[in-house]
């Protein structure tokens, strides 16, 4: 399987092998679907937290005493039922919301979402990328190059290693995002509508054991 490799200026220079193990597998939305909750689910952090009857202040005394009185029993003022008594059935912070996935499930995950961009022509070779500033015009005019005169929103490019320049002309764009290679991961190939390689990032990944085998 071949695709087309392009410059910097939206030209076309050659061509390049893909491997079908990474964009060529078929559709398969079940596993996508549980990849990405379970992955979803393990960035999640419990920040809310209620405080139940044990931790609230005050309490201690009796409000009024068993019988005689015509009110109904009471023990304590930290009751759920009570104004400023504890939280029955609140959030925790201890609440772990973790899902188990297993680790090829989740690596095949991310190549049927790579197979599912190419196959949709969303994904461009490009030979290489390189500006000599850290302008934000600059960048998006070579995107817009690449991208074959489309407005270049929604665009994850994929360099082999990091760009100091790139990645500076890329950060006010929220659109788009620049990542290397090595970081690639569901949630952004998911995300973002085209995904830009360079050639030595298609190498790199194509040589990554974990996900080409």
């Amino acid at each position: 399987m071949e695709t087309k490799v392009y410059n910097q200026s939206g030209q076309e220079v050659g061509t390049v092998k893909l491997s079908d193990k990474i964009f060529g597998l078929p559709l398969n939305l079940d596993l996508l679907q549980q990849a990405r909750v379970a992955i979803s689910a393990n960035k999640r952090t419990s920040v809310a937290h209620s405080k139940d009857r044990s931790e609230v202040r005050g309490g201690g005394k009796k409000p009024w005493r068993q019988k005689g009185t015509g009110r109904s029993r009471h023990g304590s003022r930290r009751s759920p039922i009570w104004k400023g008594g504890g939280v029955a059935h609140g959030p925790r912070k201890e609440k772990n919301f973790s899902k188990k996935i297993n680790v090829e499930m989740a690596r095949k995950a991310v190549r049927i979402a790579l197979s599912s961009k190419f196959s949709s022509g969303n994904i461009r070779i490009l030979k290489d990328i390189s500006i000599s500033n850290f302008k934000t015009k600059d960048f998006l005019a070579a995107l817009n190059n690449i991208l074959g005169g489309e407005k270049s929103r929604s665009v994850l490019l994929i360099l082999p290693k990091t760009d100091r320049n790139i990645l500076n002309a890329s950060r006010n764009i929220q659109s788009v995002k620049v990542e290397i290679v090595s970081n690639l991961n569901l949630l952004d190939v998911l995300k973002f509508k085209n995904i830009v390689f360079t050639e030595e990032a298609l190498r790199a990944l194509s040589a990554n054991e974990a996900i080409a085998k």
